[in-house]
Order: C-alpha cells, then sequence, then structure tokens
C-alpha cells in the first residue's frame, strides 16, 4: 500500500545536487500499516522505516471547575469548561451526571472537530450557602470515560461589627454618662466578611422592643407609670438626632474593613409641669442594624396577589446595642445666682468669695466665665471634679460712676460636633449659666472754684467764666464771683443796637491780644456789653479774594459730584451682579423673599410639612429610622397604579430624575420583589403569570428595565417602566414551558440603567394530573328504597395544576363482567376546580357486588377506584 516514485541517476551526484524521490501512501483499510525503504549510497546501506497510521481524535477534557468562594444571593452563575482535539478526525463526547446541584450542563454530547475546541457551560445556583463537590462523567471517544469534578463554596453574605483596638465582635456599645447638649464618640469596624463588594445602609430601629427613650431606668415601676406623658411625647421625636452614623451607608470591598464613627447627642425631653422630675437622668436604649442593600430577604416577604412588603428580622443583619445616659448640668454656685457687690469709690474694688460645686455624681465639668466690664474674675476658666468644689473671687473694679446691673454668662465646656462638617468634633460651650452682678461705684465730693478762661472762643456766647471742678481737693480762699450773662441782658446795651440780631458772634473782652483778625471773613463779632459791632481788619495779602472763595467752592462741588458718581456706578454694578446671580427660571431675577411676606400656615400645611419632614432625613450622617421606612413605605403601599406607566422618561423631570446615581440609602428605600419568585407545580403548556412588586419610596421618578434571556419567560411585558414618586407597581412575569423536570433560572433588571439587581424564578414543570375524593367507594341502599332498585354513590376528582384535564373513566371487566357504570364517562376539569361523578351499581342474579374503575387523564396520570355495593340479606 506504499509507492514509491523515482527515478535513480545513472551517473554519480555532485556537490550541491539532488535527488527527489515521491512516496505514496493508499489504504486499503482501517489499520496502522509498517514498513521500509532501502537507500543504496555506494557501498554503505541507508534504511528509512515508513508508518502508515488511520487518522483517529485524540479528546481532552480539564479535569476540575472551580468557582471558588461565592455569596448566597440566589444568583444563576456558569464557567464554561473546554474539550480540545488534538487529532486528525472528529471525536465524539457525552456528559452524564445524576445529582441534584448542577442546574444545567450545555451540551451534554457533541462532536468536536480536528484541532479544535468545543466550549461546555455549567451552571450552579447559589441559593443556600454549602459546600459543593460534584462529579460529572464525561466519556471521550477514544479516551474512555473521565471524571470532571465541580467545585464551589457557597457563603453567607455576612456584616460584623468590630472593634477597633481588640478586633472583636460587637454587641453593644455603651455610652455612659453625657451632659445634654454635648456629644461623645465610639468608632467601630464594619467588616464584609463575603468574596463580593457590599453597599450597606444604617437603619435605627426606633421602634424595636426593648429600646427606651429618656427614661430612668433606676427609677421604680411605679414612677416611671406616673409618668406616661413622656411616652408619649417621645414617640413623636425624630431619634436619627441622637444617634449620628459617620458614614451611614457606602460600599464594602470583599473582606474589607471600614471606619464607621458613633456620635450619642442626648436631648432632654420635657415633661408635663404637672409632674414632679424628681429625676434628672434620662437613659437611652436604642438599636442600631447594619444591613446589605438588596437583600430584600429582610423585609420583603414572599409577594402573594395582593401581598405588601412587611419589616422583618433577617438572620444577616448585624444588629448593635446603643446605651447612653443624658444628665444635666449640675452647678450650683454660693452665694448665687445674684451677687451684690459693696459700694465704691471710683478706682477702688471690692470682692465677693463664690464657691463653685458640681453635684454630679458621674462626670466632671469645665466652665468659662465670659468677659464683663468693671467686673473681674479669678480664675476665668477651670475644671471641677465630680462631687467636687471650686473657689472663685470675683471683683468689682468701677471705671466710671454708676449702678451696674451686669448678666454674666457661664459657658459650660464640652465636645460637640461642626454644624458645617459633622465628622469634626471639637470643644465648644454646649450650655450656659446665668448670673447677676449688682455693684455701686460712688463720686467724691470735690469743692467748685470759679477760674478765667482766658483763650478766644469765638464760638462761646456765655460768660467768659466757668465753674469747674476742681480735682486737687485742695480747699482755697477764692470768694464766689457773680456774672451777669450779657448775651441774655439788655441792660447796658446801646439803644442803637438794640435791633441787633440775636445770631451774632460775641467777642471776649481780651481776645484782641491774640489777633485783630476774624476766624472766618463772613461772620460779624459784637462786643460784650454794648453790642457794638467790632472793626475786623482783613489782611489782603493773607486772605482769599472773591474769585479764590468761589474756585475754591466749585472743586469742591466737583469733588463732590466725582465721588457720588462713582458710588452710583459702584450700586449698579451690584444690582446688576446681584441680578445675574437670580436671573434662572426659579428667582427670574428676584432676590427670594425680597419685601415678600410670609404666608400664613395652616393646620394642614403643618401636618403635611411634618409628614415630608419624617419621610427625609436631616442629612446624609442621620441613619434611616424603622419609622420612617415605615412611613413612607404605608403612603407608597396607598398610591397603587397597575397600568398607564410610560415605558421610557418622557418629560423633562422624568429623564433628569431617570438620569441620578442613587445612593445606597436610596436604593435600600426602592423594593422590588419578591427576591425569589415560586410559581410551583406548573402544567407544560400552560402559562402562569406571577407579580413582580416595585414600590418606589423615593421623592423621585425610577427607571426600571428587565432583561430576559431565558425562552420561558419570553411572554413577559412589559419590560421597561417609569415608575412615579412614592407609587406601587407590579410587572407580571409570565412562565410557560414545555419540559418537564426543575426550572431555576435567574433574570436580572436596572435601576435607572445603572444599579444591577436580579431575581431568581423557581418552577417544577408537571405533566397534568387529577385526584380522587377517596379511593374505594362503598355504595349502600337507599332507606325507604326496595332492595332490586339501583345502588347510588358520588366520588369527587379534583384538578390540583393550572391546566384543564382530560379525563375517561374505563371500568376494569372480569370474567363476571361489571354491574357498575359511572357517570360523566368522559370530560373536562377545570384548573383548580373539582367535578362530581355519580357511580350506580345495578343489581341482578349475578351481578358481581365489587368492581373497578381507572381514571385515565389524557397526557396525564392514571387512578384506579373500586367499587363495593352493600347488599343487606333479611
Amino acid at each position: 500500500q506504499f509507492k514509491l516514485i523515482v527515478e535513480n541517476p545513472e551517473k554519480p551526484v555532485a556537490s550541491g545536487l539532488q535527488v527527489t524521490a515521491f512516496v505514496e501512501y493508499y489504504p486499503e483499510s482501517e489499520e496502522d500499516l509498517q514498513d521500509r525503504l532501502l537507500l543504496l549510497i555506494e557501498d554503505d546501506v541507508v534504511d528509512i522505516p515508513m508508518l502508515g497510521l488511520i487518522p483517529c481524535c485524540y479528546l481532552e477534557i480539564e479535569s476540575e471547575i472551580n468557582f471558588g468562594a461565592v455569596t448566597a444571593n440566589s444568583k444563576i452563575i456558569s464557567k464554561e469548561i473546554s474539550i480540545a482535539n488534538h487529532g486528525s478526525a472528529s471525536g465524539t463526547f457525552k456528559i452524564s451526571y445524576d445529582g441534584v446541584v448542577l442546574l444545567n450542563i450545555e451540551p451534554t454530547s457533541g462532536v468536536v472537530e480536528p484541532k479544535s475546541m468545543k466550549t461546555v457551560k455549567v451552571d450552579i445556583c447559589t441559593d443556600v450557602p454549602r459546600i459543593i463537590k460534584e462529579m460529572i462523567k464525561v466519556e471521550l471517544e477514544g479516551h474512555g470515560c473521565t471524571e470532571v469534578w465541580i467545585k464551589a463554596v457557597v457563603v453567607e453574605q455576612v456584616l460584623k461589627v468590630l472593634g477597633v483596638s481588640c478586633g472583636n465582635i460587637l454587641e453593644c456599645i455603651n455610652f455612659g454618662p453625657v451632659y445634654f447638649g454635648s456629644s461623645k464618640t465610639e468608632q467601630i469596624s464594619l467588616y464584609n466578611e463575603s468574596p463580593e463588594c457590599m453597599d450597606w445602609v444604617a437603619v435605627l430601629e426606633d421602634n424595636a422592643i426593648g429600646g427606651e427613650m429618656g427614661t430612668d431606668l433606676q427609677r421604680s415601676a411605679d414612677a416611671v407609670l406616673q409618668d406616661l406623658s413622656l411616652k408619649n411625647r417621645t414617640r413623636d421625636v425624630d431619634v436619627s438626632t441622637l444617634i449620628l452614623c459617620i458614614p451611614s451607608q457606602g460600599t464594602l470591598l470583599p473582606y474589607a474593613k471600614s471606619l464607621i464613627t458613633l456620635c450619642f447627642s442626648p436631648k432632654k425631653f420635657k415633661r408635663d409641669f404637672r409632674v414632679n422630675d424628681s429625676s434628672p437622668k434620662q437613659d437611652y436604649v436604642l438599636f442600631l442594624r447594619f444591613e446589605a442593600v438588596g437583600n430584600k430577604d429582610g423585609w420583603l416577604q414572599a409577594f402573594s396577589d395582593g401581598a405588601t412588603a412587611i419589616t422583618m428580622n433577617h438572620p444577616r443583619h448585624m444588629e448593635l446595642a446603643l446605651t447612653g445616659s443624658g444628665l444635666p448640668v449640675m452647678l450650683s454656685f454660693n452665694p448665687g445666682p445674684v451677687i451684690k457687690f459693696m459700694d465704691c469709690f471710683l478706682g477702688e474694688q471690692t470682692q465677693v468669695l463664690c464657691t463653685l460645686k458640681n453635684e454630679s455624681e458621674s462626670l466632671p465639668v469645665t466652665f468659662s466665665f465670659r468677659k464683663t466690664a468693671h467686673f473681674n474674675i479669678s480664675p476665668e476658666k477651670g475644671k471641677i471634679k465630680k462631687k467636687s468644689a471650686k473657689d472663685v473671687i470675683f471683683s468689682f473694679s468701677p471705671h466710671q460712676i454708676g449702678t451696674f446691673k451686669v448678666k454674666q454668662v457661664v459657658d459650660i465646656i464640652g465636645t460637640g460636633l461642626e454644624k458645617n462638617n459633622l465628622q469634626v468634633s471639637k470643644t465648644k460651650s454646649f450650655h450656659q449659666i446665668y448670673l447677676s452682678f449688682i455693684g455701686v461705684c460712688k463720686s467724691k465730693r470735690k469743692n467748685i472754684v470759679f477760674k478765667i478762661n482766658p483763650g478766644i472762643t469765638p464760638m462761646i456766647s456765655n460768660a467768659t467764666g466757668q465753674f469747674v471742678a476742681d480735682g486737687t481737693g485742695q480747699c482755697t480762699d477764692t470768694a464766689p464771683v457773680a456774672i451777669l450773662k450779657s448775651t441774655q441782658t439788655q441792660i447796658h446795651t446801646h439803644w442803637i443796637n438794640r435791633s441787633y440780631k440775636g445770631d451774632a458772634f460775641i467777642a471776649f473782652p481780651n481776645d484782641r491780644a491774640a489777633s485783630i483778625r476774624p476766624s472766618e471773613w463772613n461772620k460779624k463779632y459784637r462786643t460784650i456789653f454794648t453790642k457794638t459791632e467790632r472793626y475786623n481788619y482783613i489782611d489782603p495779602e493773607f486772605s482769599y479774594t472773591d474769585c479764590e472763595r468761589l474756585s475754591k467752592e466749585a472743586h469742591k462741588e466737583y469733588y463732590a459730584d466725582f465721588i457720588s458718581s462713582l458710588r452710583q456706578r459702584r450700586l449698579q454694578k451690584d444690582a446688576a451682579r446681584q441680578f445675574y446671580i437670580y436671573n434662572n427660571s426659579v428667582n427670574i431675577g428676584l432676590k427670594p423673599a425680597e419685601g415678600l411676606i410670609s404666608p400664613k400656615m395652616s393646620i394642614t400645611d403643618f401636618h403635611e410639612e411634618k409628614l415630608q419632614f419624617k419621610m427625609l432625613p436631616l442629612n446624609e450622617n442621620c441613619p434611616l429610622t424603622s419609622r420612617k421606612l415605615a412611613a413612607i413605605g404605608s403612603k407608597s403601599s396607598i398610591k397603587e397604579i397597575w397600568s398607564g406607566l410610560s415605558a421610557m422618561p418622557s418629560s423633562t423631570q422624568e429623564k433628569e430624575d431617570c438620569s441620578l446615581t442613587l445612593t445606597p440609602k436610596q436604593l435600600h428605600q426602592i423594593l422590588i420583589g419578591p427576591p425569589t419568585m415560586d410559581f410551583g407545580d406548573v402544567c407544560v403548556y400552560s402559562t402562569t403569570a406571577r407579580k413582580l412588586h416595585i414600590i418606589n419610596n423615593l421623592l423621585v421618578h425610577i427607571w426600571i428595565q428587565i432583561e430576559i434571556e431565558t425562552d420561558e419567560l419570553q411572554q413577559t411585558s412589559p419590560l421597561s417602566q417609569v415608575v412615579p414618586p412614592l407609587t406601587k407597581t407590579h410587572i407580571p412575569i409570565v412562565f410557560e414551558t414545555n419540559t418537564l423536570g426543575m426550572f431555576k433560572r435567574s433574570f436580572t433588571y436596572t435601576i435607572n440603567n445603572q444599579h444591577l439587581g436580579h431575581v431568581l424564578v423557581v418552577a417544577k414543570a408537571v405533566s397534568v394530573e387529577l385526584e380522587l375524593s377517596a379511593r374505594e367507594l362503598i355504595l349502600n341502599p337507599i332507606p325507604g328504597y326496595l332492595a332490586e332498585t339501583e345502588f347510588r354513590a358520588t366520588v369527587r376528582v379534583y384538578n390540583p395544576r393550572n391546566h384543564p384535564a382530560e379525563f375517561t373513566w374505563k371500568p376494569i371487566i372480569t370474567d363476571r363482567g361489571t354491574a357498575f357504570s359511572i357517570q360523566p364517562a368522559k370530560g373536562f376539569v377545570e384548573a383548580y376546580r373539582d367535578l362530581e361523578c355519580e357511580v350506580v351499581w345495578h343489581p341482578g342474579f349475578n351481578s358481581p357486588e365489587a368492581g373497578e374503575f381507572n381514571l385515565c387523564v389524557h397526557k396525564g396520570n392514571t387512578i384506579k377506584l373500586k367499587c363495593f355495593a352493600k347488599v343487606t340479606i333479611h
């Protein structure tokens, strides 16, 4: 079967030349051949072996598929394994698996072409935590049976709260006693003990069993029961302002930790004035729950028709108890709060010793006195330990004469959070105590002497002498002088000058020694007694001319106008700047509330505003609360829309809302479920629908898009909906299959085209089936009728499936025949309905008293019914 084609050279082959020979192989049977070819080179013989092999396949497959560690989130995950053919002929393979863990293996058989690979996909479902180690058998052509192991570790998605220093699991944090108005912080670590990323939120359980707000746990039961008004008042308190979680939401990488700061800021609840507040202490017990976003198992019950979202406890949620006490500042002053100082003169000082006592048994107090005029405090600030006292000296050092009544502010210093940046704590004043200081500064007696003012004072129109106080305190022998106020009398006035203008200036008699020039050229001066107009000499070398005076006034007016124009231009620029700031579609160039009167609020508006406050948290660091979520959920459930929703965002507001990237808090308030849709037993060739409920508890629109690749769910519609704010709706998921067996697949959905989610669909495809109310039927005679009459009884046929079933009664005839009949002999039973059939026994001489029927269901099961006639012989 080998053929040699060659032309042997007749002459020797020279150097550099070659001789070519061809060997053809043409097999006539499927067997491997072997031969040899002899090459004679002068005196040497070269033996060249020849092998003829038939083409065959060489298949190879990996021995293991390892999914690794995955989270139990009811998702269908897939991995691929390759079957390689290294041979020269096509090879076949066949996969067999008899377990129940692996959902799908595609394909289970096939042909692998030469020098190529075939991919086999294996699906598993991560519905429950477990260790998967399954074996599948793969029969490879020419290689025999090969074992391939499928391995995976499905773990729970767990959040753990750990201590920062110790690393142990924390169940409770005790803040201890904290002053009202101040804050105390504690740090914890949130640990993601799962192999996938996790979005988490913090939810404060303000309606949990065992929670306490503002109750003194050390009081007796009778005392607490008498103070029921406090319990009723704390129901309306926003608990998220007492406990801050910074941050209150976030994303954790696999096996990563995040540092979280918890801040406790107690606030005092006011009791009724009728209740004697003998206990200033208020204790708090709250529960903070950390949970993963998208884990709706915890607070979505399996949605059936008409079901709503129900808050439930979830074993995977990490709950942390928070305890703490609020205490008022108990700082007393002795003497106080009104402190009176002894009267003193200017320049003197009086002191009062005051004792500050901290009556708190738990906390020290740090005080600081604010600076006040005329009063000094030593020391101005300090710290007093619990159940201790400290002496402070108050000094009264007046700087002027009079009675001083001053409110002295005492700041109590503690730790608090900044309003603008809640992540930064600083020392600040959280409480003030007011004291009243009263002091009187008296004046010393001084002698009043007469002094002459020798200076020139043209603007003064009174007498030349003045009574001034002599501060030396020494007595003088100067006698008092009686001075006549010449400006107020006409005794010495010359009769010619009796009609002079009263606004003329009076010159003192001793002013000529200084100068004879007037201070201003246009003012007239008269003598002090006769009111004669004084002579004023104007020196032309030193005085302004009329032109110079006009030029000077013009210059003043020019610069005044220039400065006024600059001011007007600045005001116009500022007005234009303000206009552009508010030049938008909302403000239309007007400053908000500029000259507008606040609208009057009604009681209805107040309740709506209060509801809005409950629905929205104050800031991002305030955790969600159980009552807020319940209030939002109840409002969304009332507004239920079944149809008429748009498939895509159309309006400007919808487009703006549906393009938002939602935070974990917002995603936590969107409920889409149930996360596992169990259709139960479904007949093949039938159509069944379940509702996928969507509850939007946000104040914005959301856009839901469903992606379905499974053939059994292709009838689902619509696949896209825009859900309005605070609205509940649903999408019918339609299941239809033609294959018997267990069905387990998942489909995905997106929120705002960004955030992914999935729903697991579980169903068991079965054939039609009917059930009987009894497998044995006894027929008794009817009382009052003859024995020869017919015996009758009824049997009920049930259809527990979702598809109509066609049936036929077939009697089993023995050698003696049968005396039983049944009506109707054939028919249909609708889904989830029943049908009553009547069995009749016809008595006769040789009638058998027993009979059997087979209930044959078309493309379904078969049930045997035994009938007995109970004949009584008298």
